[in-house]
């Protein structure tokens, strides 16, 4: 077998692995409300398969410098959310969406263009949640209305990413540890949930979804944070393995507060 040959047949089968696994929890997660479809959308399900691949290519080391480069996205997605659920309250899809991925793209680039340190992006993450969860805390707790879904929603989340997979597999070797980071938290996950929801369960339950992944967010950076430390020391397979735990691990904890009774 010609190397080509090998290499696509191998990214096709990663590139469906990953689909299938985030189909799975998306829809999972939308049955169950606001609150558990954003902790759900904020679990490693793009980033998680995507690292794994990143682990089977690279060393100890370009894991750890790649868990830095996504912490400092992850403030870039926690104001993904948080400019989509302001403008979803008023404004269409192509508005919402629009705005929102001009802004992302917009912090994406200058965030791609720093080298980034452990401190200065704790620092980032730490300002950005505080602003974030200030600003969508009202917003968590729209009820969600059960919705129909077509075959063609889950070809449009598989899609999305595979795409991801795919671009991130075959461009990491080119373009470094820290760009592989930053892509590899693109926010895929959230845009399929908004591109599913917002024109049929309306703008502001889509919202609410998005209001409740700024929550999840601060487990997603934990996560990082915990990869990064724990990549050279550990190995590459059970870093990642105690990086997906502590990702679930604050999901379930703050699911299981607010059963509870807690306000958070």
């Amino acid at each position: 077998m010609s190397p080509d040959l090998h290499f696509a047949l191998i990214l096709i089968v990663k590139m469906a692995i990953t689909a299938a696994f985030v189909v799975g929890a998306t829809v999972a997660a939308e049955r169950a409300g606001p609150l558990v479809g954003g902790l759900v959308a904020t679990l490693p399900l793009g980033a998680g398969p995507a690292y794994v691949f990143l682990a089977l290519d690279h060393d100890t080391t370009f894991i750890a410098q790649s868990a830095v480069a996504s912490l400092a996205i992850n403030a870039v997605n926690i104001v993904f959310a948080a400019t989509y659920t302001m403008l979803a309250q008023r404004r269409s899809l192509l508005v919402s969406l629009g705005t929102t991925y001009a802004v992302w793209l917009t912090l994406a680039l200058i965030a791609n263009s720093l080298h980034w340190s452990l401190v200065a992006a704790l620092v980032l993450n730490g300002i950005v949640l505080t602003a974030g969860l200030w600003l969508v805390r009202p917003l968590r707790h729209v009820p969600m209305m059960r919705v129909d879904r077509h075959w063609y929603d889950y070809a449009l989340r598989a899609g999305l990413v595979a795409l991801l997979v795919g671009v991130l597999v075959t461009f990491s070797f080119r373009i470094g540890p820290y760009a592989s980071g930053l892509l590899a938290v693109f926010p895929v996950v959230l845009t399929s949930i908004i591109l599913i929801l917002h024109n049929r369960a309306g703008g502001k339950p889509t919202a609410a979804v998005m209001a409740n992944a700024v929550l999840g967010l601060i487990g997603f950076g934990v996560a990082c944070i915990t990869l990064h430390f724990t990549a050279e020391p550990l190995g590459k397979w059970a870093s990642l393995a105690i990086a997906l735990a502590v990702s679930i691990g604050f999901s379930l904890s703050v699911w299981q507060a607010r059963r509870l009774g807690f306000r958070v």
